[in-house]
């Protein structure tokens, strides 16, 4: 089986002796063409590109990326329009593998077997499903494994040692570990020492699998936590582009400079 584009970027960072940089944009933000301006963008920065598609009733999301949402939502973004933009951003021969991420109810209204085919086609190569928990997630994970597309698997501070074997027992190369108990974008309420040391201990369960970090994470924390696989920035972003707007300024250049900061602080 040949390696997946994720495991790449993983692979390519180690050898770099640096954590992977994820970025997550909402699809459509705050226009189609200003969203995919951004991931070509930044993809040059960053390892891996998450894009959210917008919902209108999230439950893990903060205030960020909520705003983010109701902005593209308000552009009248569906979902045909995010498969556009990500086939769009593979044309790229800069473009960074691409994990989309968002709520089940939305894929399974669309038809699992016609979303994951759509995936496929564009050329998603991850997927997020933030209410889609394990084990409930087993037969749709295993659907994502046929189109090689990697299921990203959750983990927060509350799993139980026996369910996070289990789960790191069945997910493929990737999992996102979330750093405390609260919607994204809320303060670090957890030290960045505490987060590495949950961290290390869900690692030595299984060391060949690349484990993310999101959640609270910013220009401020973001070295602290470098011996981490990979760090997830996301609402930071949406903040940027909102700020941006409300000035009047290009969020596309804001968000080019805020991303390259931060690549200059794990590297």
């Amino acid at each position: 089986m040949s390696i997946s584009p994720i495991s790449l970027a993983f692979k390519k960072s180690r050898i770099e002796k640096r954590p992977a940089l994820l970025t997550y944009t909402v699809a459509g933000d705050n226009t189609k063409k200003k969203s995919l301006e951004l991931l070509n963008s930044i993809s040059k920065y960053v390892d891996i590109c998450e894009l959210g598609f917008p919902h209108n009733t999230p439950i893990g999301d903060g205030g960020q990326i909520q705003t983010s949402s109701y902005r593209a939502i308000n552009n009248g973004i569906k979902m045909k329009d995010i498969f556009q933009i990500v086939k769009n951003f593979k044309k790229n021969k800069n473009g960074k593998p691409l994990i989309l991420m968002g709520y089940y109810n939305m894929i399974y209204q669309y038809g699992e077997n016609k979303f994951l085919i759509k995936c496929k086609k564009v050329g998603v190569n991850g997927l997020i499903v933030v209410d889609l928990p394990w084990p409930d997630n087993k037969k749709f994970a295993k659907k994502c494994k046929k189109k090689s597309i990697t299921f990203v698997q959750l983990l927060s501070p509350t799993t139980s040692k026996k369910r996070m074997k289990s789960i790191i027992g069945d997910s493929h190369e990737m999992l996102y570990y979330i750093s405390m108990l609260s919607t994204t974008g809320g303060k670090l309420k957890v030290s960045p020492k505490k987060i590495l040391k949950n961290y290390i201990a869900i690692k030595k369960i299984n060391r060949s699998k690349n484990i993310v970090i999101g959640f609270g994470i910013t220009e401020k924390t973001i070295a602290s936590l470098k011996k981490a696989d990979g760090l997830v920035v996301g609402s930071a972003l949406c903040k940027k582009i909102s700020e941006s707007l409300k000035k009047r300024q290009n969020p596309v250049t804001n968000i080019v400079r805020m991303v390259s900061r931060l690549k200059n602080k794990i590297s």
